[in-house]
């Protein structure tokens, strides 16, 4: 075995690192990507709504990446923002063993290209977004709820839904169907105890204390 401190001894090829997958993504999706961000070992690519068919389309068919395989369609409210919704995408390439966030912004009124000619898997993903969210996707072949009942009112995910939503749901014995009635959240009236033993240590003598110093 050659010495390393020997100076006549042969140099040693290390091979280059390979890139990472962040370089990758970059290299392939070029101007399309706003941004590749790595956090927590995941990569995540910013977009813009308006291409986002041609980011999904690059990243399933660049040999680089393969993303072939769809997992899911999902959102994220943010209310405070113009913009309020950030519509994630998450992709598998087997090839290579990796995963891929996408994701790109829109509001309420602004449709989001529909994914399904690029990936069929999308449709009851973006069904599903549209149902919870309200997050409308131009070029869906069947748009409609798919998680709530017909004649539902809102969109439940989002953070200005009531928890207690609007209606509530029950069955009629005299109607012999289901009715659906304004929520209404019927409370007894409650006499609280704050004298309880249960509140823990108290400095003060509680009822029944007093029978305590007659059995002495």
């Amino acid at each position: 075995m050659a010495d390393v401190t020997d100076p006549t001894a042969p140099a040693i090829d290390v091979p280059p690192a390979p890139p990472s997958l962040a370089d990758v993504t970059r290299k392939a999706l070029g101007a399309l990507a706003l941004s590749v961000e790595t956090a927590y070992g995941e990569v995540t690519v910013t977009a813009e709504a308006s291409r986002i068919l041609e980011v999904l389309t690059r990243l399933r068919d660049d040999p680089a990446c393969l993303y072939i395989c769809f997992i899911d369609i999902t959102a994220v409210d943010y209310p405070a923002r113009e913009r309020r919704f950030d519509v994630v995408y998450h992709l598998l390439s087997p090839r290579h063993n990796q995963r891929i966030r996408i994701k790109c912004e829109t509001d309420e009124m602004t449709p989001v290209p529909s994914a399904v000619s690029v990936f069929p898997a999308a449709n009851w993903y973006e069904r599903e977004t549209y149902d919870m969210f309200g997050v409308f996707f131009s070029g869906h072949p069947d748009l409609r709820r798919m998680l709530t009942d017909y004649g539902f009112e809102g969109y439940p995910l989002r953070k200005d839904f009531p928890m207690t939503g609007y209606v509530e749901v029950r069955y009629d014995d005299e109607q012999k169907r289901v009715v659906y009635e304004p929520v209404r959240l019927n409370q007894e009236f409650r006499q609280f105890d704050f004298l309880s033993p249960w509140e823990g240590d108290t400095p003060y003598m509680l009822p029944g204390d007093e029978k305590a110093g007659r059995s002495e």
